[in-house]
């Protein structure tokens, strides 16, 4: 376990999903254009959290493209400059920018051309877009409540890793190893898929409630499922 409780992840548990910063956000780079364009003609029912989980699969789907979704923000900050949050040498100003970012309430937001000023603002985005789809979706406002306080801890404790000597080599070295260590992408990528299973399992709930006898009992499995798993990954559905 590394200081913030990660650890590296297992290959074969994990080889549908992208491992380290840099997968991430080509993976993300690929995906979220491609789906805002899927959104726009209407080929699928967006926001995902509006969605009736019908099948397994249903829930893989809604997990990762309800974490897709929050994760839209960042990815539009201008000039591909979302990659600073998984550069090493940006993370002190990085960490220091959200916690001198006033918190906002907003989903439509407006660039202000200081790069780590947009980075805070549309990670704050992000957040109260998921905050937004578990009020859709139902889910226990005990497990989404304080999303922002929790996470603000968070990035106090990542400060204070960076600040300690020899952050940058020690940063490389833990990816090297195929280990998280605190960048700013693991910090947003982990509580954003935390909250986006929240409203998985809320969407699932639902549909157990709704369903007929034989297909509740399957989606009941899904949530056992759903409940062990870290990633949309971990389900192992196709």
């Amino acid at each position: 376990m590394g200081w913030f409780g990660w650890r590296a992840k297992d290959a074969a548990a994990h080889e549908a999903a992208p491992s380290g910063p840099q997968a991430i956000l080509e993976d993300l780079a690929k995906r979220v254009p491609q789906y805002v364009e899927d959104a726009d003609q209407g080929r699928l029912i967006y926001p995902a959290c509006k969605r009736t989980v019908s099948e397994p699969n249903d829930v893989r789907t809604a997990w990762d493209d309800t974490r897709l979704e929050a994760m839209r923000y960042v990815m539009v900050v201008p000039r591909r400059e979302f990659e600073l949050l998984a550069d090493p040498d940006s993370q002190s100003d990085l960490l220091n920018a959200f916690l001198c970012q006033p918190p906002h309430e907003d989903t439509v937001i407006d660039f202000t051309g200081s790069t780590m000023s947009d980075i805070a603002i549309s990670v704050f985005a992000g957040f109260n877009w998921l905050n937004h789809c578990a009020v859709l979706a139902g889910a226990d406002r005990g497990n989404v409540s304080g999303t922002l306080h929790r996470f603000r801890k968070l990035v106090i404790l990542a400060q204070q890793w960076w600040a300690m000597e020899g952050a940058g080599p020690r940063c490389r070295q833990m990816l090297a190893n195929g280990e998280e260590p605190p960048l700013m992408l693991y910090l947003v990528w982990t509580d954003y898929t935390r909250l986006a299973k929240e409203i998985a399992a809320a969407m699932l709930n639902r549909s157990i409630r709704a369903a007929a006898a034989a297909n509740a009992e399957a989606l009941a499995r899904a949530m056992t499922r759903l409940q062990d798993a870290d990633d949309p990954a971990d389900l192992g559905i196709r």
